[in-house]
């Protein structure tokens, strides 16, 4: 694994941001959720491995997030961490319970959610 698997990772999460795009003009609310947070949990991955080689073997965004700013002692991801930490925590919430909860979301939340991804994919790209 090296530079073709960390763009695979990279490719695979821009993907993901394309399907909620698609799930939110579908009225798919739920899987608008679900798949911002499979674009953000495979762009940090990504990103951690460029710089490491590896990444944790986690699903949790905060973990990842917390990894990133270690690897990369960025101040803007800490700011970005501290003032969107509620979306975040949501975020990992919504990916358990696709898998296990029958959780429903609506229109706002989905909307927050992709506007959120939007900022994030700035940040992260920053740190390319």
């Amino acid at each position: 694994m090296g530079e073709g698997f960390t763009e695979h990772l990279k490719r695979r999460a821009l993907a993901f941001l394309e399907d909620a795009k698609v799930d939110f003009g579908r009225r798919d609310y739920d899987l608008v959720l679900f798949h911002v947070e499979q674009f953000l949990q495979l762009y940090m991955k990504h990103l951690i491995f460029k710089k490491l080689g590896d990444f944790p073997k986690t699903h949790s965004l905060i973990r990842l997030i917390n990894n990133l700013m270690k690897v990369y002692g960025e101040e803007v991801l800490k700011k970005f961490y501290e003032d969107n930490m509620e979306i975040l925590h949501l975020l990992e919430e919504a990916y358990i319970t696709s898998r296990y909860l029958p959780r429903r979301y609506g229109e706002d939340i989905a909307k927050r959610a992709l506007e959120f991804a939007e900022r994030a994919l700035e940040v992260l790209r920053c740190l390319e």
